[in-house]
C-alpha cells in the first residue's frame, strides 16, 4: 500500500498503520477534493465501486474502485463514445453540461448494472453492464429519460427505477431491463413533508425490511439531504432530514448515498460545491437512530472535520485527502486518427482506447484539426485540478507547427485562463489570454467567444522543441479559487506569465464542472501541423 502513497498524491505526513487484520486510516473532509459530482457508491465483497458524473468528458462515466474508501483508482469508463447526435463531434451545436448524468451503479446477482440519462437530444436513459467493472462495460438497453434516477432490484425479482426533479416518480422494469413493464407499477410517491422547490437526486436501498429513498432538497432554509422511508414499496413515505451542516465555510452539502462498510459501519458519501474546483466528496459516518440512517458524528447531522474509516478505531494526529489518480479525457468525442501515442516499444502509433482510459505519463504527437477556438477545438485532452492546491506542467515541442495553429495549456471552463503558443509569420508567441464562451440554451452552440490578451512573450527559434506551460490552482478556503501560471524553456526556471490570481469559476447554466486541466492544439487557417506533447 506505501507504493499508492506517490500516485495518489498524499501528503509526506500521511500514515498508515498496518494491522493483521486491516489498515487504520484518517481522511480528511472533502476526502475528495476534486470534481466528482452525483455520487453512487456500492460495496461488493471487498471493493467499493463509485461512479461519478462527467458529461461532455470522453471516454465517460469513471468507475473508480477502492478497499478502504481512501485509495482508488479508476478501473474503467462506461463508454468511449456517444454518437447520438453531432453536438458529441463539435458540429451543429456541443454538449457542453449535458451528455451523461447522475449515474446509478447497482449489482445484483452477479452482475453490476449503471444506468444514466443522456442529457440532450435524444433524450435517453442508457443502461450498461458487466460481470467485472475491470474489464469493461456492454451498452445493455435504452430507456425512457429518467433525470436523476436509481435502480433498485427487489428481493422478489422485481425491478424499479425511481427518478425525477420536483416529485419522485417509481416506475417498474423488465426483469431484463430492457424496457418499462407492462402492466407494472407507474405512480408519483407519496412523500410526507417534502418541501417545495428543486427536489432531486434519488438513491433508494432496502435495510432490514425498510424502503429507503434518499433526496437533496432546497427549501427556504437551504439545501438538506432528506430520507424518505416506507414498509412499502409504493408508499406512503415518512421523512426525516439526515444531514443539514455547512462545512470548511462553504454553504451546505448534499446529494449522494450511503453505503455499508465491512465490519458493520455504514458511510454517508455527499457532494459539496466548492466554487472553480467543482463538486467535491464528502464522507459522514452513518448511525441507524430510531431505523433512520442520520449521517453526521453520533448522527448529529453534521459534516465531520475528519472520518475514520472501515470501522477502525485508531485516530492518528495526522490524517490526508484522499484522492483520486489522475486520469485523462477528451472534451467532447475525440478523433483517433489525428492522435499517436508512444508505446512501450518507444514507437508512435494511433491511439487505441485501452477498457481503462488513458493514464499518464503521455507522450503524444498530436495533428492539428481547423478549429475557432478553444472551446470548439477537437481532441483537446482534460484532467482534473484538485484541492486544496494543484500544480500540473506540460511540455510542447512545437517545431512542426503550420502558420495560424495554436497549442498550449488553460485553466479549462466557461471563463478560462489560457497558455497559447501560436505561430505568425514563421514566428512563435507565447500569450496568455482571459477567454469567456456563451452559448445557446438549445443546443448549446457557440454563440461568442471574447478573447482578452493580457501578455505575449516572443519565444526564441532555438527554444522551439521544449517549451513547458503550468498553472497553480489554489483552492484553499480564503483563496477564492485562483490560477497563476508559468512558462519555461529548460522545465527548471518558470517566469510567471498573465494576469496574476486568475479568478476560475463554476457556472452551472454553461460547462457545468469544475476548472479542468486542458491541453490542446488546433488550426486557424490550413490543418495537417503537429506539435509533440507531454504530460507528466
Amino acid at each position: 500500500m506505501a507504493a499508492l502513497l506517490p500516485l495518489l498524491g498524499l501528503t509526506a505526513n500521511a500514515q498508515l498503520t498496518e494491522t493483521t487484520d486491516r489498515q487504520q486510516i484518517t481522511v480528511k473532509n472533502p476526502f475528495i477534493w476534486a470534481d466528482c459530482p452525483d455520487p453512487d457508491i456500492i460495496r461488493v465483497g471487498e471493493y467499493y465501486y463509485l461512479v461519478t458524473t462527467t458529461m461532455h468528458m470522453f471516454p465517460g462515466a469513471p468507475i473508480m474502485r477502492s478497499k478502504d474508501l481512501a485509495h482508488w483508482e479508476t478501473v474503467s469508463y462506461l463508454f468511449d463514445a456517444i454518437k447520438d447526435t453531432p453536438r458529441y463531434d463539435l458540429q451543429e451545436g456541443t454538449v457542453y453540461g449535458r451528455g451523461q448524468w447522475a449515474t446509478t451503479l447497482r449489482y445484483n446477482n452477479g452482475t453490476f448494472w449503471a444506468l444514466f440519462v443522456a442529457n440532450d437530444d435524444p433524450h435517453k436513459s442508457m443502461v450498461f453492464r458487466t460481470d467485472d467493472p475491470a474489464k469493461g462495460w456492454t451498452l445493455h438497453s435504452r430507456l425512457p429519460a429518467y433525470h436523476d434516477s436509481s435502480l433498485f432490484f427487489d428481493e422478489d425479482g422485481r425491478v424499479y427505477v425511481f427518478s425525477g426533479s420536483g416529485d419522485i416518480r417509481l416506475v417498474e422494469l423488465t426483469a431484463d431491463l430492457t424496457a418499462e413493464k407492462p402492466g407494472g407499477i407507474r405512480k408519483t410517491l407519496e412523500l410526507k413533508g417534502r418541501p417545495q422547490g428543486l427536489h432531486e437526486g434519488s438513491r433508494f436501498i432496502k435495510h432490514d425490511g425498510m424502503y429507503y429513498l434518499l433526496c437533496i432538497a432546497w427549501p427556504r432554509t437551504g439545501r438538506e439531504e432528506i430520507c424518505y422511508r416506507s414498509r412499502n414499496i409504493e408508499g406512503p413515505y415518512e421523512s426525516k432530514v439526515i444531514l443539514k451542516s455547512d462545512f470548511g465555510g462553504f454553504p451546505l452539502a448534499g446529494q449522494g448515498t450511503i453505503v455499508d462498510g465491512k465490519h458493520g459501519e455504514w458511510y454517508g458519501v455527499m457532494f459539496q460545491d466548492r466554487g472553480g474546483v467543482g463538486r467535491v466528496l464528502t464522507i459522514e459516518p452513518c448511525t441507524w437512530i430510531d431505523g433512520w440512517p442520520v449521517l453526521g458524528t453520533n448522527g448529529d447531522g453534521i459534516i465531520p472535520e475528519t472520518v475514520k474509516l472501515d470501522g477502525d478505531c485508531a485516530c492518528h494526529q495526522e490524517a490526508y485527502y484522499a484522492k483520486i489518480e489522475k486520469d485523462f479525457q477528451f472534451n467532447h468525442n475525440y478523433l483517433k486518427d489525428k492522435v499517436q501515442v508512444k508505446g512501450v516499444d518507444g514507437r508512435f502509433s494511433q491511439l487505441t482506447m485501452p477498457t481503462t482510459g488513458i493514464r499518464g505519463p503521455i507522450d503524444w504527437i498530436l495533428t492539428s484539426v481547423k478549429a475557432n477556438n478553444i472551446y470548439d477545438a477537437r481532441n483537446t485532452l482534460t484532467w482534473r485540478t484538485w484541492g486544496p492546491t494543484c500544480s500540473d506542467t506540460i511540455c510542447l515541442d512545437v517545431r512542426r507547427m503550420k502558420d495560424g495553429d495554436k497549442a498550449g495549456l488553460a485553466a479549462f471552463n466557461g471563463d478560462s485562463g489560457v497558455l497559447t503558443v501560436v505561430k505568425e509569420g514563421g514566428q512563435c508567441f507565447l500569450t496568455m489570454t482571459e477567454e469567456n464562451v456563451q452559448l445557446s440554451n438549445n443546443t448549446k452552440e457557440i454563440t461568442d467567444v471574447k478573447c482578452k490578451e493580457v501578455e505575449r512573450v516572443k519565444i526564441p527559434k532555438g527554444k522551439l522543441g521544449a517549451i513547458y506551460l503550468r498553472f497553480d490552482g489554489d483552492f484553499r478556503p480564503g483563496a477564492h479559487d485562483v490560477a497563476n501560471f508559468y512558462y519555461s524553456f529548460d522545465g527548471k526556471n518558470f517566469t510567471q506569465i498573465g494576469t496574476p490570481n486568475y479568478q476560475m469559476r463554476f457556472d452551472y447554466r454553461r460547462l457545468f464542472m469544475g476548472t479542468r486541466y486542458a491541453a490542446f492544439y488546433f488550426a486557424t487557417k490550413a490543418e495537417g501541423g503537429q506539435v509533440g506533447l507531454k504530460v507528466k
